[in-house]
């Protein structure tokens, strides 16, 4: 995710402090990242330097004073922009499952091991967010569920992957034979 583009986006609420733009940020997107604080204030900084925000004020508090922060037309551009740019989906073709699985077959190991402990993991996984998606709010339950939809579509790939191994087994003994391997004949 951009944070500078999500820190844009809550600056058009309003004029706001760094903590305050934190605190926005962890509650809404920062459920397993939370923001150092050091990011939000170098993010701030290179915002203001690109002419995105600007400085809107001193809060005196008790503690050091807060410098609040706007956006400007420019940074209303830039997450108009932003918001209605479609992200690339990512088509993970060459995954590390499938290196794992791949390396595991040429180098003798139980690939079906590999698949069974990766399932393991994705299940653990999976009840996790379950339960924080039943115990947490809305926010909660969108984010858990774009997670749980992806680790499906894991869990299907390595179901496939396991119903494969025989014949991805059979091609890269092949291979490896035609490649120069000792049983081809050739050093």
């Amino acid at each position: 995710m951009s944070i500078s583009h999500a820190l844009l986006g809550l600056l058009e609420a309003g004029p706001r402090h760094g903590y305050d733009l934190k605190r926005t940020y962890d509650e809404q997107f920062g459920q397993d990242r939370p923001l150092r604080y050091g990011q939000v204030y170098s993010t701030l900084s290179r915002l203001l330097k690109n002419g995105l925000v600007e400085a809107a004020g001193v809060e005196a508090g008790g503690g050091p004073d807060r410098k609040r922060y706007t956006i400007t037309d420019a940074g209303i551009t830039d997450v108009e922009t932003w918001l209605r740019t479609p992200e690339e989906p990512v088509a993970h073709l060459q995954n590390i499952l499938y290196t794992k699985v791949v390396l595991a077959l040429l180098s003798g190991r139980d690939a079906a091991d590999v698949l069974d402990v990766q399932r393991a993991e994705h299940l653990r996984v999976m009840r996790e967010l379950t339960r924080r998606k039943r115990a947490g709010d809305l926010v909660d339950a969108l984010i858990g569920d774009y997670a749980l939809f992806h680790l499906e579509a894991d869990l299907r790939w390595l179901e496939l992957a396991a119903a494969r191994l025989d014949r991805l087994a059979g091609k890269l003994a092949a291979a490896h034979t035609s490649h120069g391997s000792p049983e081809g004949g050739q050093a």
